[in-house]
């Protein structure tokens, strides 16, 4: 025992001589965190730094801070990757000591620079030991140098617990310690997880995954004691340990070194590195291995607090968002949403879907300006608000404007953006706006893409502001078998990249994904996480329409006429000629083919928008084809008698011959025009007279 803390001394006694700490100076906060060693490269205790770099200067000479300065300001802002420099420390008693700094400059895509990372060293250590120190052990402190500045630099991106396993047991972890086995050890309370085992034999330690943290293993009593074990004989060692015992004689290994990883003076975890074939640690050797464990220990500090932060984060966005979509009958509903990968910046993003009166839908998808807690709090405020004004029955109009005067009026400077739609799953009517929010993305039954115009007007709040809160709907035609998506911006940019670009990989990846309302949002969200971290939030609603091909016996088929589309007629009438084809009325296809027709050029020309062809059979003693042709103008048909050199009107004449019975039914804000046609029985023409009257009159 004499012996040990004998040869303890002496290892803190050639720290003294050379420490090595390492430091991250991140740009944005500018704070500047300091690992023990490099604390005490400085002089300083833990208790009284208070992380800004400013509090370094008071331990610098002025010249020597400008110089240090310039060394990493130009790096920084020139686009160097790295810098080093020599300046004096004056430590507490008044000594001046000569300190060496490599540092490592971090951008992000765009080059813009984020942190610093790297090491300080007592650079007076170096220069008493050079005047007695061989060429071989100059070249061992140049090697640990490098080993530990590459350490930092791999790790130095690690932003969780499992990307700094992943570096440590990853390709060339091992090679970088050049160790023979690996493991890595986390503190649970009272316990000892191990997250991470490398090498041929290391895997036999799988049984010890979760242990108690004492001091019956050597790595659970470096982590206690926050003191290093370096061995040269694990079976050996199982003498001390007897609970090694039946582990160390499967290790195949040789020596050890079990190091406590420890920040700001409390264990985080430890660390062991397993040799083969080695049989002493030199000094050099031992101040390598407590270099790289520092290092390892300040990472897992950031990694531990990040996961913890982000667990936060998405735990509140989580709580403040509906837990659950509810069903409706007709259509398919999913919705999906992915945090932003830094930090604690919780995002202001949000759906929701509302039940309606009169059995209709409200979906919504909106962003709060911002990335901090007040934009999850302003958005929490503003959900619950636009939920209970759309519950009341109002229009769309009246819901937005309500919204953006309730945002106004909350204690806050942030404006929200957000595309609201009533959805009828009856009818597919859908009347949606936009507060300076995307457009969203519809793919048609045929498995066309589109982006339709919806209207809209400013973002929420700023609305208010303006005194602009008049906002225009627009109304769309929801087929059966069609799908409407609505997203943040999130979904679209991406750095570097213009959002044009993004859209236009939405529109693909709509195209060519899957068909169920579920699987699309599935198939985007894992698009979202394959380009992760992503630096801003992303909600994701998708409403599809139920297919409605009827019955075997009673199918029908829908088509969407779209406005001031000639194209569009001649595919109607081939998907009608079809059809009718397959379900044995080629009898009274021109009959049909006419009336479609007229009734589909009459709703281009005196209505606003498209039209909705149905065409299904009526089962009964007598099959039947009924013709739908549905619009959103109120105005109801009338047949008319036009004189000889009229050249209109005679539209209604024409379905009323070729027809065995029409008439006209209110739709809601607009009308459904129906003309039926009867299987002829062989030998004759058709079952019903032309122009007979209908169950329920003639229009």
């Amino acid at each position: 025992m004499a012996g040990r803390r004998r040869t303890e001394t002496g290892l803190e006694e050639r720290l003294a001589l050379n420490r090595v700490g390492t430091f991250e100076w991140d740009l944005t906060e500018e704070t500047l965190d300091l690992d023990a060693a490099a604390l005490a490269v400085f002089d300083i205790a833990p208790d009284a730094y208070d992380g800004r770099p400013e509090f370094l200067l008071s331990r610098v000479a002025p010249e020597e801070g400008a110089r240090l300065g310039a060394a990493a300001m130009t790096a920084i802002h020139t686009g160097r990757s790295s810098f080093g420099a020599y300046f004096r420390v004056r430590r507490r008693d008044g000594e001046q000591r000569w300190t060496q700094l490599r540092g490592r400059v971090l951008r992000d895509e765009s080059g813009t620079p984020l942190r610093v990372v790297g090491i300080v060293r007592d650079a007076d250590a170096d220069r008493a030991l050079l005047a007695m120190t061989s060429p071989v052990q100059l070249a061992g402190w140049q090697r640990m140098t490098t080993v530990l500045q590459g350490t930092a630099d791999a790790l130095s991106r690690a932003m969780t617990v499992d990307d700094v396993t992943a570096v440590l047991t990853g390709a060339g972890g091992l090679e970088r310690f050049g160790a023979d086995g690996l493991v890595l050890g986390l503190v649970e309370g009272d316990a000892l997880q191990l997250v991470a085992l490398a090498g041929e034999s290391a895997s036999v330690l799988d049984e010890l995954k979760l242990h108690r943290l004492d001091e019956s293993l050597p790595l659970a009593e470096a982590v206690t004691t926050q003191r290093p074990r370096f061995v040269t004989s694990l079976r050996e060692l199982a003498d001390t340990f007897p609970r090694l015992g039946p582990y160390a004689k499967r290790l195949d290994l040789d020596a050890a070194a079990f190091l406590p990883l420890v920040a700001q003076a409390r264990s985080v975890g430890g660390l062991a590195l397993l040799f083969r074939g080695r049989d002493e640690f030199t000094a050099e050797d031992r101040d390598l291995c407590l270099g790289l464990a520092g290092i390892v220990a300040q990472s897992l500090q950031r990694a531990i607090l990040f996961d913890g932060e982000r667990d936060l984060a998405t735990g509140l966005q989580s709580a403040m968002l509906p837990r659950h979509i509810p069903k409706f009958p007709g259509v398919e509903i999913a919705a999906r949403y992915h945090a932003a990968g830094s930090g604690r910046e919780v995002g202001g993003d949000w759906y929701d879907v509302i039940p309606l009166p009169r059995r209709r839908i409200g979906i919504v998808v909106g962003d709060v300006e911002g990335h901090d807690t007040q934009a999850a709090a302003v958005m929490g405020q503003l959900r619950i608000a636009l939920r209970a004004f759309a519950g009341e029955g109002h229009p769309p109009s009246t819901v937005i404007a309500r919204a953006s005067r309730f945002l106004a009026e909350l204690d806050t400077d942030r404006f929200a953006t957000c595309t609201y739609a009533q959805v009828d799953p009856g009818t597919g009517d859908i009347r949606a706006i936009r507060a300076g929010h995307m457009e969203p993305v519809l793919r048609h039954a045929d498995g066309r893409v589109s982006t339709p115009p919806v209207r809209g007007g400013l973002p929420l709040g700023l609305a208010t502001e303006f005194e602009q809160e008049e906002y225009p709907e627009t109304r769309l035609d929801l087929l059966p078998g069609e799908t409407f998506v609505l997203f943040t911006d999130g979904l679209v940019e991406h750095p570097g990249r213009d959002i044009t670009a993004g859209v236009k990989a939405l529109t693909e990846a709509v195209r060519n994904g899957p068909v169920e309302a579920c699987a699309i949002a599935e198939h985007l969200s894992e698009q979202v996480s394959q380009a992760r971290p992503t630096t801003d939030d992303v909600a994701l609603l998708v409403l599809r329409r139920d297919l409605d091909p009827g019955t075997p016996l009673a199918p029908r088929i829908h088509q969407y006429l779209h406005p001031a589309d000639p194209q569009g007629l001649a595919e109607t009438r081939t998907a009608l000629r079809e059809a009718l084809e397959d379900w044995g009325f080629a009898a009274v296809e021109d009959d049909v083919k006419v009336a479609a027709g007229e009734l589909m050029v009459n709703a281009l020309l005196h209505t606003d928008g498209g039209a909705v062809i149905t065409l299904e059979v009526l089962p009964g003693p007598v099959r039947r084809v009924r013709l739908w042709v549905k619009d959103r103008s109120n105005v109801l048909p009338r047949r008319r008698t036009p004189g000889e050199a009229a050249t209109s009107g005679r539209g209604l004449l024409l379905v009323n011959a070729v027809a065995d019975c029409w008439g006209v039914e209110p739709r809601g804000d607009g009308k459904a025009v129906w003309c039926e046609f009867a299987e002829p029985e062989p030998g004759t023409e058709t079952e019903l007279e032309p122009g007979s009257e209908p169950p329920g009159g003639r229009a």
